[in-house]
């Protein structure tokens, strides 16, 4: 009789350690896709703060390049250098925001 619940109970106890093993692989995986969606998503700055610059500094961005593409339309005889001014002014405009009105974190 105590041989045959020795078996059982041995049998029991196996069973129990392979569904702890099946467990710690299954939490290890999830572990390590979690890790590498922390790893994959983009970190956000300041969680409640959307703009970096105020209202006026944005303004300005958008008028002031369009008011020089406007002068340059107006005022430049050759289409292709009005072009060439218009590409300029567009590929200098972050860098001339970031030099003039700083870089904010």
């Amino acid at each position: 009789m105590s041989k045959e619940r020795a078996k059982r109970r041995a049998e029991r106890l196996a069973v129990q350690e392979r569904e702890r093993e099946a467990r710690a692989r299954k939490d290890a995986r999830r572990q390590r896709r979690r890790a590498l969606t922390r790893r994959m998503t983009p970190r956000i700055g300041r969680p409640g703060r959307i703009y970096r610059r105020s209202r006026g500094e944005r303004i300005g961005i958008v008028l002031v390049p369009l008011i020089a593409a406007a002068a340059v339309w107006l005022f430049v005889p050759d289409l292709a250098l009005r072009i060439v001014l218009t590409i300029v002014i567009v590929m200098a405009l972050p860098a001339l925001v970031v030099v003039i009105l700083g870089k904010k974190a």
